[in-house]
């Protein structure tokens, strides 16, 4: 289990309590428990495995030592003599903590407020030695539903009118989405950078929204917002659900926060997608009109792909980069950009670009130029506007070995929902959190993401230690054996006698 002094030096840290204290309203006599205690009791009571009920924060607290609760103010000393914290003024305090928190016309997206004091407590409670050990993060959404049932057919009542009808993936036989009612839950979860040193993939950033809005952009703001609190945004890895998005909302906001998207192309934005001054605009970069059609029409490496298979996909790959129009100049104020012919580059051999024909004939050559050039074969260089590859273009070629490499660090986001949809520590299925509306929800959500990470840590302490013994005894360190196996592994493996 936690100890309690781990959760009061992440809300120490974040400041949140004090922040939310000076916003509730002064009544007329003093409220018992502070809005410290109540975080205290929130991340417990998730700590302890416990759904997030008010009256399990409740028990939480008054199950402390009797010298923690009357430090923490569940003991108080009234004038009739001790008295203990009652479930009344847990629900009290808790009720003014959401309202202050929460927009007085709720509209299904969490209030300026509410987004901040969630922010602050999950970046307190990433480590000091781990919070500039990656600036990459993994994001993804997932399902996040709501204990109200929905309203009856033909009428908006419900108990819950923030909540909304969304889309889920379910693990049935059909292919069908699976419809609940409820709110979409996205995070950011760190990642270790290109090949770095391994890192605690920890949450860092999560929102939730109705089902009515559109979950990337609901993300968007908070994660552009990083770089203004002073965490600098490096790769994005997401996949073809938020490339799909148009570009003004998620890829150009992100970029000019600083980020570098890595994602998997949705499969309507693969492939050739017309031409830009002859040149073949296909997965967000532009190449020679000569490029085989094959090459252009490569998808991302099968999962289930032999050895052999994926040698013949990286040389591919790599053939297709050598089509590419290399890019000569950084982008402009105004996003602007020029690029070369790739065989004026010296990557390929043409006869329209008679100093490349001299080059070594390991280099693929255009044995059909064009009849009629354009632009990107009769001039040294083209123009490249901004809004010609803002939806597609990314930090490496897709899908080349170096994307594929790079994308497989995506998992983190997965993993993290994992562990919180994981039954046998918190699931957040329908009846773990019986309150209704968006803010009680994203603070228990977040109290359980503080718990999570905290959970991730005392894993990765524990892991570290072990790999420090066994490098003391000259032994390497231990890893953890693949379990998938593949139909053609399944296919090749002798029957039974």
């Amino acid at each position: 289990m936690i100890p309690l002094a781990a959760f009061e030096e992440v809300i120490d840290a974040s400041g949140v309590a004090a922040r939310i204290e000076a916003a509730l309203p002064a009544g007329v006599r003093g409220r018992q428990l502070s809005v410290r205690t109540l975080l205290a009791g929130m991340c417990l009571a998730q700590g302890d495995h416990r759904p997030a009920h008010l009256t399990r924060v409740h028990q939480a607290l008054t199950a402390l030592s009797e010298d923690d609760q009357r430090r923490l103010g569940v003991i108080a000393d009234w004038k009739h003599g001790p008295h203990l914290l009652t479930y009344r003024q847990t629900e009290r305090t808790f009720g003014l903590v959401a309202a202050a928190l929460g927009k007085d016309h709720p509209d299904g997206l969490p209030s300026q407020a509410l987004q901040a004091a969630c922010d602050d407590l999950l970046e307190a409670s990433i480590p000091g030695q781990f919070t500039d050990a990656s600036t990459s993060l993994a994001v993804d959404w997932t399902d996040l539903e709501s204990f109200s049932r929905p309203p009856p057919r033909g009428t908006s009542d419900c108990a819950d009118p923030e909540a909304s009808w969304g889309h889920r993936k379910n693990n049935l036989l059909r292919s069908q989405d699976e419809l609940y009612w409820g709110y979409y839950l996205s995070a950011g979860v760190m990642v270790p950078e290109e090949n770095g040193p391994a890192i605690p993939e920890l949450a860092r950033r999560a929102t939730l929204s109705s089902c009515r809005h559109d979950p990337v952009r609901a993300l968007a703001p908070v994660l552009t917002a990083m770089p203004g609190q002073g965490i600098p945004l490096g790769d994005i890895l997401d996949d073809s659900g938020y490339a799909h998005r148009d570009a003004g909302a998620w890829a150009i906001p992100l970029r000019a926060a600083g980020a570098q998207l890595i994602q998997d192309l949705h499969p309507h934005d693969r492939g050739p997608k017309g031409t830009h001054d002859g040149a073949i605009i296909a997965n967000g970069n532009l190449y020679c009109p000569r490029t085989p059609r094959p090459l252009l029409e490569l998808g991302p490496l099968a999962r289930t792909a032999t050895r052999e298979q994926a040698a013949d996909w990286e040389r591919k790959t790599a053939e297709l980069a050598r089509h590419k129009l290399g890019r000569l100049t950084a982008d402009d104020a105004d996003g602007y950009h020029r690029v070369q012919c790739p065989a004026a580059m010296g990557k390929i051999r043409c006869p329209l670009r008679p100093a490349s024909m001299t080059l070594d004939r390991d280099r693929p050559e255009i044995l059909q130029p064009p009849e009629h050039p354009q632009a990107c074969c009769a001039q040294q260089t083209i123009t490249v506007p901004p809004d010609l590859l803002a939806k597609t273009t990314q930090k490496h070629d897709y899908p080349s070995a170096a994307w594929r490499r790079s994308y497989a660090r995506r998992t983190g986001a997965e993993r993290g929902f994992a562990t919180v949809k994981d039954p046998a520590a918190s699931d957040i299925a329908r009846g773990w959190c019986r309150l209704m509306g968006l803010a009680p929800l994203m603070l228990f959500t977040t109290t359980l993401l503080i718990v999570r990470n905290q959970r991730i840590l005392a894993a990765w302490n524990t892991r570290q230690e072990e790999n420090t013994r066994r490098a003391a005894q000259g032994l390497p360190p231990k890893t953890r054996r693949r379990r998938r196996k593949t139909l053609t592994a399944l296919a090749a493996a002798p029957g039974p006698p």
